[in-house]
């Protein structure tokens, strides 16, 4: 078999179909020797098949602290909480801008920790259907994957956020808008998300305009790509309230970020019950 091919094919197994866009294979049906055939995909196998992900017997959804997967849904929720309710002109006031201010930078701490760890559980996938990954890595160049532009895209975004987010807190205080918009999803930031949550949606449809199918992981891929929309819809808006203060604009601001907000958090809550799911289980040859 071809160790440095992403997936790597078992030795003794076949290759049915074969689903790519471009460089990036997305979805593989193989036959194995028996006559029994197995379904792999790019999303589930890096959730499911990843040394720090593996699903145990009978564990809980909700409360499965062993596996990254499920650290990683509750840390994007909690993020994602923070950036939702700080926006809200009602919180703002009633905590005062510094407190807002570091309600976001929390926020984009727990983001960028999520994102961390998401990047470690997709690098420590195995490396196909039936080869374990060997030690722990926690860095890797396989341009040849999907995901690992995906989650490493989203990771720098989040970077992007942390130093935004902190800057405000050293700066935002002088500026007489600071009252009313304490932090606004940056550029750089923004299309860091775009890329990555386009990517993830490529992932899971195996097609770059595919419609979403009614299963968990299409749900999170399409609900994570309108919550990046929405962040760069709100940091298109920003741009107009340094010159003008239009109250229209700093409202969409607002909005479009808490909407964004609201997206991630639902998504981070999906990614529980998926997180918890076992592996695909291989299908029985035909008599």
């Amino acid at each position: 078999m071809n160790a440095t091919a992403y997936p790597t094919t078992p030795t003794g197994w076949t290759t049915v179909e074969r689903h790519s866009i471009g460089p990036f294979v997305t979805h593989v049906t193989y036959q194995h020797p028996d006559g029994g055939t197995v379904e792999w995909s790019s999303r589930s196998h890096r959730k499911h098949a990843s040394r720090l992900s593996r699903v145990r017997r009978r564990e809980l959804v909700h409360w499965a602290p062993h596996r990254a997967s499920w650290w990683i849904a509750v840390l994007f929720a909690a993020g994602s909480t923070c950036f939702l309710i700080a926006p809200i002109p009602a919180f703002l006031r009633l905590v005062g801008p510094v407190a807002d201010g570091v309600v976001f930078f929390v926020g984009s701490l727990l983001f960028t920790t999520a994102a961390a760890l998401q990047w470690l559980e997709t690098i420590n996938a195995n490396r196909g259907p039936t080869q374990a990954s060997g030690r722990l890595k926690v860095l890797t160049f396989e341009p040849g994957r999907i995901d690992w532009w995906s989650c490493g895209v989203q990771l720098l975004g989040t970077l992007f956020f942390n130093a935004t987010t902190f800057r405000a807190l050293q700066t935002g205080l002088d500026s007489p808008s600071y009252d009313r918009l304490v932090w606004r999803p940056d550029a750089l930031g923004s299309i860091c998300f775009l890329v990555s949550g386009y990517l993830a949606y490529v992932e899971v449809t195996g097609h770059l305009l595919g419609r979403p199918r009614r299963t968990l992981e299409y749900a999170i891929a399409a609900v994570n790509l309108l919550g990046c929309v929405a962040f760069g819809v709100s940091a298109v808006a920003s741009y107009v309230i340094p010159t003008t203060g239009n109250e229209r604009n700093l409202a969409a601001v607002n909005t479009f970020t808490a909407l964004g907000a609201l997206c991630f958090l639902i998504g981070a809550i999906l990614l529980l019950p998926e997180g918890a799911r076992a592996a695909p289980a291989r299908q029985p040859s035909q008599p």
